[in-house]
């Protein structure tokens, strides 16, 4: 990308430039949560509630890559653009370089912590002594994928920044398709069961880092040399400052995650359901929620290199418009989905294969009462990213933990000490709703500060 196409982010239509970054965005991020989701759809045919539970059980191990992926990417990414807006190009590659050293060391670090320590990391997460069997062999194999993960996610949204969200598109989408052709001729065929579903998805990670290592080479907005790939504190501090909001409320989602199954097996036990049922049907609730706040995320990382670039070349009406317009597409969305998880929870859980009738009782039970503010929750991670584009670190932190560790995590640990396991389900919606309402807050305090910046200037 040229500079003159560079300073297409301050002098295009807002709309026209929406479309082009969020799109592409919003299909890598569906394409991601498929890697999830497509195993578990073949797991749960194959071979059941026990497999669908170890893949609700090896979820934090995502999380956890998906944060690094984040703090590094989405890091990279703003700072990257933040300084192409002020006009420092000669200091614009090293965070791209440096931020894909650190993809790499931090996916192969994950890779031996996994190795070393799966058995008490995986019981850890709450996993029931006869779901242990499906999850172990899992993750064994899947966390060899750990730095492909990193690097085909991370590096989507530095080809993103470079101008080409396309390439991050064909990137996830490449991955995607050989998971799922791969998926069904390792599980379906060849009956390999949860670790041909594994292998699946490392190969499919794999290629699409192996596309963003490619790009790397023909960057088109600079020229990356070996020296921008050498990890520099200076340019290091700065990627992690912004990309930390990210990071965060992926890290966030972890803990919970971890809370939410311990929590789920120990009330679990005491209810008709059992300890591996709530598992299961939370995990598939979890994962299908993923595929719309996928389109949100999409929508909000779309946003992004406008906002950056235009708060960078302080055109804050331009800044505030491109928020707008993503807070409108988000809201659509999630009000569609809300729709959907209120009528057809059962066609959903039906998905993924067959099950007992408490299974499907509490799976649709878990849908209409956890997911009951999703027309709200939109909110949060758009504004948390516009936080992270204008380079407002620290706001953009308290924000990604508002939903999780401020609201969610003390409700999933006190409500069922009332209500048990349903105090669980009644947690989702209040931090939803909570959550919401310090985003529209803090967002109408910084327009109005926004406003007298460029009155003042």
């Amino acid at each position: 990308m040229t500079e003159t196409k560079a300073n297409t982010l301050g002098t295009a239509p807002i709309g026209k430039l929406m479309v082009k970054f969020a799109i592409p965005s919003i299909v890598a991020m569906l394409v991601g949560a498929l890697y999830n989701i497509v195993d578990q759809l073949f797991i749960g045919h194959a071979i059941g509630t026990l497999g669908n539970a170890a893949t609700n059980i090896a979820f934090p191990f995502t999380t956890s890559c998906l944060a690094l992926a984040l703090l590094f990417g989405i890091g990279g990414a703003s700072c990257f653009n933040l300084n192409l807006g002020k006009g420092n190009k000669k200091a614009a590659p090293y965070f791209v370089g440096n931020a894909v050293t650190m993809l790499i060391v931090c996916g192969t670090i994950l890779l031996i912590i996994a190795q070393i320590f799966l058995e008490p990391l995986l019981l850890l997460f709450g996993s029931p002594q006869d779901v242990l069997p499906y999850a172990i062999p899992y993750v064994r194999i899947t966390s060899i994928g750990f730095p492909f993960l990193l690097l085909g996610t991370g590096g989507g949204h530095l080809m993103r920044a470079d101008g080409s969200p396309k390439m991050t598109m064909i990137s996830n989408i490449t991955g995607a398709v050989i998971n799922v052709v791969l998926d069904a001729l390792f599980v379906l065929v060849f009956h390999w069961g949860m670790a041909g579903a594994a292998l699946a998805t490392i190969i499919g990670q794999a290629a699409s880092a192996g596309i963003v290592l490619n790009y790397m080479r023909h960057f088109k907005t600079v020229e990356l040399l070996k020296e921008h790939f050498l990890p520099n504190f200076k340019y290091l501090k700065d990627i992690v400052a912004i990309g930390m909001a990210s990071f965060f409320n992926q890290l966030a989602m972890m803990l919970v995650q971890i809370a939410l199954n311990n929590s789920l097996k120990h009330y679990g036990a005491l209810s008709v359901y059992g300890e591996s049922i709530p598992i299961a049907c939370a995990g598939i609730v979890m994962k299908v929620n993923q595929i719309f706040f996928s389109v949100i995320i999409g929508i909000a990382q779309g946003s992004q290199p406008v906002e950056s670039f235009n708060y960078g070349a302080k055109n804050y009406k331009r800044v505030k418009d491109a928020y707008r317009l993503a807070a409108i597409a988000g809201g659509t969305i999630s009000f569609c989905s809300f729709i959907l998880f209120q009528t057809m929870p059962r066609h959903l859980l039906a998905m993924f294969g067959e099950g007992s009738p408490e299974y499907f009782e509490f799976g649709v039970k878990t849908f209409r009462v956890m997911l009951f503010f999703t027309w709200f929750n939109f909110m949060q991670p758009i504004t948390s990213t516009f936080f992270t584009s204008i380079g407002k670190s620290i706001k953009g932190v308290f924000l990604s933990m508002t939903r999780q560790i401020i609201f969610l995590l003390p409700l999933i640990l006190f409500l069922p000490t009332l209500w048990g396991i349903d105090g669980i389900l009644v947690a989702g919606p209040i931090a939803d709703f909570m959550a919401g309402v310090c985003a529209v807050i803090m967002v109408i305090f910084e327009f109005k500060k926004m406003g007298k910046e460029s009155v003042n200037g």
